[in-house]
């Protein structure tokens, strides 16, 4: 398309096969939507879009991400307000033929799998390092692992008593994300294999750090959430697949694998070496 589309505190810039998020830098700007800065969406990653009327003379167009492409919406669960969505745009109602008309581009240029969820993430995470103080404690993230380094004025006993805790990414299977906006708010990590704790005993539980007013702020912990489900994504080993007879790779999808692996190794989640010789097998496929 090769468009722009400006709205409030938002940009939209279109291109063939992804759209550029662009968020303005400013104090009526939500910090979260600062601290993203900007955001490249694939069409690819993309379920839906919608449009509907606004605020007070304006119009709404929003992309719905498909459930597994952004680790950023995977972690927040349907927990951000509207004015934090990065995925929203605003625009005054007098440009409504004009929010359809983009629509209806979007529309068309969605995958065959839009209505699917994403067998691996399509959107980059924030990248680490990554650092935030919660209540009872330091999170931090190198891309590697995950510390968390307990306060003497805010940890339970039982945390004491396991002392600082370090997770390595190959170690987790997920994070779980409660907003700090809401009572009881922290951040999990939910290692491979582990029971599953009751969600009201973060307090007591080593793997994760809790919330509370001014500590583990929005735009802190959930890009801190973000960067380490990407991780751990990028580290799970794929199930078995099952004997196909043998076919000719995809040329796109064999791109839009290597344009991911460029994504982690921007990231940091991938090594020169490690990227070149991922690389290297994905164009032997061809």
């Amino acid at each position: 398309m090769g468009d722009v589309l400006t709205g409030f505190h938002t940009v939209w810039e279109f291109d063939t096969d992804s759209v550029l998020i662009r968020f303005e830098r400013g104090i009526r700007t939500p910090k979260l939507l600062q601290v993203l800065g900007e955001r490249r969406i694939p069409y690819e990653a993309l379920a839906s879009v919608e449009l509907a009327p606004g605020k007070r003379g304006t119009v709404v167009l929003r992309a719905v991400p498909r459930p597994g492409a952004d680790p950023l919406m995977d972690v927040a669960g349907g927990q951000l307000k509207e004015s934090t969505d990065p995925y929203r745009l605003v625009l005054p109602e007098q440009r409504d033929a004009l929010a359809e008309y983009y629509a209806d581009e979007i529309r068309a240029a969605l995958g065959p799998d839009a209505a699917d969820p994403a067998q691996r993430p399509l959107v980059a995470a924030p990248a680490p390092p990554r650092s935030f103080k919660a209540y009872d404690g330091k999170a931090s993230f190198d891309g590697r692992s995950v510390a968390f380094r307990w306060f003497w004025t805010g940890a339970s006993s039982a945390k004491w008593k396991a002392g600082d805790q370090r997770f390595a990414v190959e170690e987790l299977s997920g994070v779980e994300w409660r907003s700090p906006e809401v009572a009881g708010g922290y951040l999990r990590l939910v290692p491979r294999g582990g029971e599953e704790q009751p969600p009201g005993q973060a307090d007591q539980d080593p793997a994760a750090v809790v919330f509370g007013m001014g500590y583990g702020l929005l735009h802190e912990s959930l890009p801190f959430g973000a960067a380490v489900l990407e991780a751990v994504r990028a580290a799970t080993p794929s199930a078995p697949a099952a004997r196909v007879p043998a076919a000719r790779p995809d040329p796109g999808g064999i791109a839009d694998r290597i344009r991911h692996l460029g994504a982690l190794h921007d990231a940091g989640l991938l090594t020169d070496d490690e990227f070149s010789a991922k690389k290297a097998q994905l164009l032997a496929e061809l």
